[in-house]
């Protein structure tokens, strides 16, 4: 009988290695023989592998660089490779003309959104690159024809979906005082373009926050959770959620909502599901801190009708806060209730904890930690990836 024909080994290998558990079975099987690592290798392998088993949660991004997953995480192994591998020091992207540096501001599919540091200036410098393949590209100023400045730009870096790896989009909202803004970047058109533009009153009312203060003291925009082929923010209301849809690029909201202000995210869980996760956190020394979980019945389009499924009670001795959600995890920073000798706060550099609670189990688990100074403020974001030898460049 003769051999099979070369294609057809490759495809039975092909549906060996799909059904591989875990990425890292994947990545020891390509080290086998390079007829192995040619086939798993192949983008369209690849893409079809990351629809069935998603990405393990690798760490957390901040201002100073990547945070590997802790050992008794079981990525630990990936994130320790990854950060030997990769340069979250961005020193391949070519400095900021103003002298400043660059500073993460969102992490999507392996690419880190980058500005460049300056607190003041609503007309950043932004890039968008890959640290592990050090591959970068630099965003043309965002054309601002306004008569005012805004109040601040939420830059958002947009999942890719099925269109080609290498291509990314940017979603820039600004925030003005009478009304919303969406500024598109993408690789496939490199230049900037107003993709919406709407009234705080045609969203329903002003923010809440802007019948008490002045404008130029208003909160922020919270960071966008993305689900569903949207994203949700739950600022600047108490009892809605802005909506910004990716692909017809239009706002809306959800009314009814108690978002608990920013403590909240929003994630796709159990069989499709739109879920939120709304903190309430008793910052007192003793107090408690619990997850209200509520979810809609209506899997696709956005609605009013949410119910509450349980109240998750967390890890007493924590003071929380919520980070974000995404690829079915909610994310919580953590600090513990210490107070020195005589009571008072501890006031120096703090041992922060990152929390990740998987939505279809409920199970939290401790990521890492981190040293931070006391009150830094600084934004942290997750990285969720595949071992540094699977990982084609994004860019």
């Amino acid at each position: 009988m003769p051999p099979p024909a070369p294609h057809l080994v490759d495809e039975i290998l092909e549906e060996i290695f799909f059904r591989l558990p875990t990425p890292a079975a994947l990545a020891r099987a390509s080290t086998a023989s390079p007829h192995f690592r040619r086939i798993i290798t192949e983008r369209s392998f690849l893409r079809r592998y990351r629809k069935r088993h998603p990405p393990p949660l690798l760490g957390f991004v901040d201002e100073f660089g990547f945070h590997p997953a802790q050992a008794s995480h079981s990525p630990a192994p990936i994130a320790r490779a990854l950060a030997d591998a990769a340069d979250f020091t961005y020193s391949f992207v070519p400095k900021p003309s103003n002298g400043t540096h660059w500073r993460p501001r969102d992490v999507c599919d392996g690419r880190v959104l980058l500005d460049d540091g300056s607190r003041f200036d609503m007309f950043k410098n932004l890039a968008v690159c890959d640290p592990l393949s050090q591959r970068y590209t630099l965003l043309p100023p965002i054309p601002m024809d306004q008569e005012k400045a805004p109040c601040e730009i939420k830059p958002i870096l947009a999942p890719i979906g099925e269109e080609d790896e290498t291509s990314f989009k940017v979603i820039c909202v600004a925030n003005f005082e009478t009304k919303l803004v969406a500024f598109v970047f993408s690789f496939v058109a490199p230049e900037w373009s107003i993709a919406t533009s709407t009234s705080w009153t045609s969203l329903g009312s002003l923010p809440f926050i802007t019948r008490f203060v002045p404008y130029s003291e208003c909160c922020s925009l919270s960071r966008f959770d993305y689900a569903h082929g949207r994203f949700y923010s739950a600022s600047p209301w108490n009892d809605k959620l802005l909506v910004l849809d990716k692909r017809k690029l239009e706002f809306s909201t959800v009314s009814d909502v108690l978002v608990n202000d920013i403590q909240t995210g929003i994630v796709v869980g159990k069989e499709g599901a739109l879920e939120m996760f709304s903190l309430v956190d008793d910052h007192s020394l003793y107090g408690s801190s619990d997850l209200h979980h509520t979810s809609q019945q209506n899997n696709c389009e956005p609605s009013n009708d949410w119910h509450l499924e349980n109240i998750i009670s967390l890890p007493d001795h924590y003071d929380y806060f919520t980070l974000g959600a995404a690829e079915g995890f909610l994310f919580l920073e953590a600090t513990k209730r210490d107070t020195d000798d005589e009571g008072s706060p501890v006031t120096t550099d703090l041992d922060v904890d990152y929390f990740s609670l998987e939505v279809r189990t409920s199970e939290l688990m401790e990521v890492c930690r981190m040293k931070k100074p006391c009150f830094d403020g600084l934004p942290v974001y997750w990285y969720f990836g595949f071992p540094p030898s699977l990982s084609k460049p994004s860019i």
